[in-house]
C-alpha cells in the first residue's frame, strides 16, 4: 500500500527554458531546463513501470523514434517506449511532428536520413492546450518549440535520432530504420467523457491516461489497485495525506486515496497501467440512490468504455476535448 508525494527531478537541456512557472519554482542555476521527471521520493524504491514528465521547449527537438518491447528486449533492455503527450501550453503556431507525409521504403528512409530531407517528410501539425497525442513505439516524431507538454511513457530512455536540428549529435540510422514505422500518419478526434469528473484521453497496450475535473470542494476517493500517477494541472486538493497544487504529483499503488478539492476545484491528469479505463477509479463521498440507480450508472459507464475502445485504433491518436 503506497501513497507518496513524488519528487521532481529537473534535467538541463539545450532546448529548454529558464522559467518553469507555474509548474515548478525550482532554481535552474543559469541552465535551461528541458524536462522534469517525477520520481518516487525514496531513491532506492523500486522503479515504477511508467514515467511521468514535463517537457519545456524553446527550440525544436530532434526527429526520433523509439523501439517496441520486442526490439528493446532483443537489445537487452526491459521495455520499449510508447508515450502520450498532453499539451499544457502552446505558443502561437506551435507544432509537433507525428509520422510521415508519405510511405517510405527502408531504402528511401535511409536516403532521407542521409541527406537530411527527413525534416521535410515528417508531418507537422499545429497543437493547442488540451490536445492529446498518442505516440506508439515505432512512430517517427518530434516536438517543436514553444510548448509545455505532460508526457506519460513506458519507463525507457531508448531514443534513436534521425535528424538533430543542427546540434550535431550522433544519429542512429541503422536502428532507427529497423524500428521505424514509415507509414503516413493518421489523426483521429476521439472525445470520450466517462463521467462528470472523468474524461478518457488515451488507451494503449501499456497505460491509460485520463483527465479529472473536480468541482470546488469535491470530496471523494480513488480506488487505486495498480500503479497510478496524479498530476495537478490547476487548482488544489488534499490527496491522501498531502496538500497538492499546480505541478504537484502523487504516486499511489494498491491503496485508497481520499481526495478533497479546494475552493477552486482541481483539474488533473491521471495515468495508470492497464489497457482500458478502470470503472471504479473515482467515487464521490455521500453518493445517494438505490442499488438499481447505481447499477444503471455503472452500466452506462461500461457502455461508454466499450464505445471508446471500439473507436480507438492502434494508429496515431489526437484527442480534443
Amino acid at each position: 500500500m503506497t501513497i507518496e508525494h513524488a519528487r521532481a527531478h529537473t534535467l538541463p537541456k539545450p532546448w529548454g527554458v529558464e522559467d518553469l512557472r507555474p509548474w515548478s519554482n525550482a532554481g535552474h542555476e543559469g541552465n535551461a531546463i528541458g524536462e522534469i521527471w517525477f520520481e518516487r521520493p525514496d531513491k532506492v524504491a523500486k522503479n515504477p513501470s511508467l514515467l511521468l514528465k514535463l517537457l519545456f521547449t524553446n527550440q525544436p527537438l530532434s526527429i526520433q523514434v523509439h523501439p517496441d518491447d520486442a526490439f528493446a528486449q532483443s537489445m537487452g533492455q526491459p521495455s520499449g517506449k510508447t508515450e502520450a503527450w498532453y499539451v499544457l501550453r502552446a505558443a502561437p503556431e506551435a507544432k509537433v511532428a507525428l509520422g510521415l507525409t508519405q510511405r517510405l521504403t527502408p531504402e528511401q528512409l535511409r536516403k532521407a536520413i542521409d541527406t537530411g530531407s527527413i525534416s521535410d517528410l515528417v508531418l507537422w501539425r499545429a497543437v493547442f492546450p488540451g490536445d492529446t497525442i498518442l505516440v506508439p513505439a515505432g512512430t517517427i516524431h518530434a516536438i517543436g518549440a514553444g510548448l509545455v507538454i505532460a508526457e506519460i511513457q513506458q519507463r525507457s530512455d531508448i531514443t534513436y535520432r534521425l535528424f538533430d536540428q543542427g546540434r550535431q549529435r550522433e544519429l542512429h540510422i541503422e536502428r532507427a530504420i529497423a524500428v521505424a514505422d514509415s507509414r503516413a500518419a493518421e489523426f483521429q478526434i476521439l472525445p470520450s467523457r466517462l463521467t462528470d469528473q472523468r474524461s478518457l484521453l488515451v488507451t494503449s497496450a501499456h497505460f491509460v491516461l485520463e483527465r479529472l475535473d473536480l468541482a470546488p470542494n469535491f470530496a471523494g476517493h480513488m480506488e487505486v489497485d495498480r500503479e497510478t500517477w496524479l498530476l495537478v494541472l490547476s487548482g488544489s486538493a488534499r490527496a491522501g495525506p498531502f496538500d497538492v497544487a499546480t505541478g504537484d504529483t502523487i504516486f499511489a499503488q494498491s491503496d485508497r486515496v481520499e481526495i478533497h478539492a479546494g475552493n477552486e476545484g482541481m483539474v488533473g491528469l491521471v495515468a495508470y497501467t492497464g489497457v482500458e479505463p478502470v470503472p471504479h477509479l473515482l467515487q464521490c463521498f455521500g453518493q445517494q440512490g438505490s442499488m438499481d440507480a447505481r447499477q444503471s450508472e455503472l452500466a452506462q459507464l461500461a457502455t461508454r468504455l466499450t464505445r471508446a475502445k471500439a473507436t480507438a485504433t492502434n494508429g496515431r491518436l489526437r484527442t480534443i476535448q
